[in-house]
This record gives structure tokens, C-alpha cells and sequence, in this order.
């Protein structure tokens, strides 16, 4: 790859739109969910999907499921995304994930008591 290409593409990932959020995996063979949170929503998608094209569990959490369900049965839902801002800084932009995860946990303790 020559220079130029190089700087061009390190120019384009610098000004990718970065979308992280909430998610969760669902195993859809006993209906257990993981609420989860990333800052980089297409990556943990990818590495979700990839995960299931190989059949290695990508959550220790999941491996029993995993075992005894299969790959197949679990699903990955996008809950709510939320786009970096060009003024956030990495760390800003991370706070204000964890804050939406808290929430969305919040939700889930609220449902599960009703």
C-alpha cells in the first residue's frame, strides 16, 4: 500500500460516524437475555455474527447456553444507539453509554418485578 492510500484511509477512519449503545443477546431456546452496552455498535454486530458463523461463544457468560442450545438460537437486538458528537471526547462519549445502559437495566429490574 503506497503512502498516499495509507493516509487516505487512516483520514477516512478518523471521520467515520462512530455509533455505540444498548443491546442485548437473546438465546432464543429459553428466552435468557444479556443487556449489554459498546461504543463501537457495528464491531460488537460483526463480532457477534462472526462468533455464531464459527460456533465459539463470544461471552463466557452465555457458554452453558451456548453448549446446549447452539450458535443458532441466539439473536442479537439493537435496544438504543447514539451517535458520537464531533464536540464528545472519547470519555464523554463512553459516560453517556454507560448512563444509557443503566437505564435500560433499570427498565429490565422494573419488568422483572412486576
Amino acid at each position: 500500500m503506497d503512502k498516499q492510500s495509507r493516509k487516505q484511509l487512516l483520514e477516512q477512519y478518523k471521520n467515520r460516524t462512530v455509533t455505540g449503545g444498548v443491546y442485548y443477546i437473546k438465546c432464543n431456546g429459553n428466552g435468557r437475555t444479556w443487556i449489554k452496552s459498546t461504543q463501537d455498535m457495528v464491531g460488537e454486530k460483526n463480532r457477534f455474527d462472526f462468533s455464531v458463523s464459527i460456533n465459539s461463544c463470544m461471552e463466557p457468560a452465555m457458554l452453558t447456553e451456548w453448549n446446549k442450545y447452539g450458535a443458532d438460537s441466539f439473536s442479537l437486538i439493537i435496544l438504543e444507539e447514539i451517535k458520537k458528537k464531533d464536540t464528545q471526547t472519547d470519555r464523554e462519549f463512553t459516560d453517556d453509554i454507560e448512563v444509557l445502559l443503566d437505564m435500560w437495566l433499570e427498565k429490565q429490574r422494573e419488568q422483572n418485578l412486576k
